[in-house]
């Protein structure tokens, strides 16, 4: 599979494509569409699954200097009210803030990021590092492990400062008990 043919399947998901078109029209900085909405809707086409089956929500990432709470929350609920209509969950984050947070919430170190795709690049597994963003020329695909895991419907993990075995070991029960087909990779394993 290759980035065309990602962008195609995961642009099949309504969802994804709306959210994306919503995205371009309120300018965010740096902002992406991210992870397993995107890897999730190529899997159910892949498996000729309903297309939308197994995603719990759709996560956004945009990347603003600004960290305060307040700057946060307007767009969290500037973003939720123009996507009201799609029912669904939306996850907004930004990144410019994620390491005032996450340590205390999953005690894990999470150093500052410097742009949404550093944010992309410290998933907790390598299948899920995709972002899409609509740009004046059309999509822009950033996928720093190309697409051959998500093609494959390979899990594996991505040993970053912030990995956690156990958040692993809990997401990939649940993506295989949703997609049995999936290969999931061990922690501890050299392939």
């Amino acid at each position: 599979m290759d980035k065309d043919e990602c962008l195609a399947a995961a642009l099949r998901n309504r969802i994804n494509e709306h959210i994306l078109r919503e995205l371009a029209a309120l300018a965010l900085p740096d902002a992406w569409l991210v992870s397993g909405c995107l890897t999730q809707t190529v899997w159910n086409v892949l498996t000729g699954r309903p297309i939308d089956q197994g995603i719990l929500d759709y996560d956004v990432f945009y990347f603003d200097p600004d960290t305060s709470w307040e700057a946060e929350d307007a767009v969290i609920r500037n973003v939720q009210h123009r996507l009201a209509s799609a029912n669904v969950a939306i996850e907004v984050r930004n990144q410019g803030r994620v390491h005032l947070w996450y340590p205390q919430k999953h005690g894990r170190p999470y150093p500052p990021l410097a742009c949404s795709c550093e944010g992309i690049d410290r998933f907790l597994t390598k299948n899920t590092q995709i972002g899409i963003r609509h740009t004046a020329h059309g999509y822009e695909v950033y996928a720093p492990n190309g697409f051959d895991e998500i093609a494959g419907l390979i899990v594996r993990p991505n040993h970053t400062p912030n990995f956690s075995a156990a958040n692993y070991a809990a997401k990939a029960q649940r993506w295989k008990a949703q997609w049995p087909e999936l290969a999931v990779v061990e922690v501890g394993s050299a392939c």
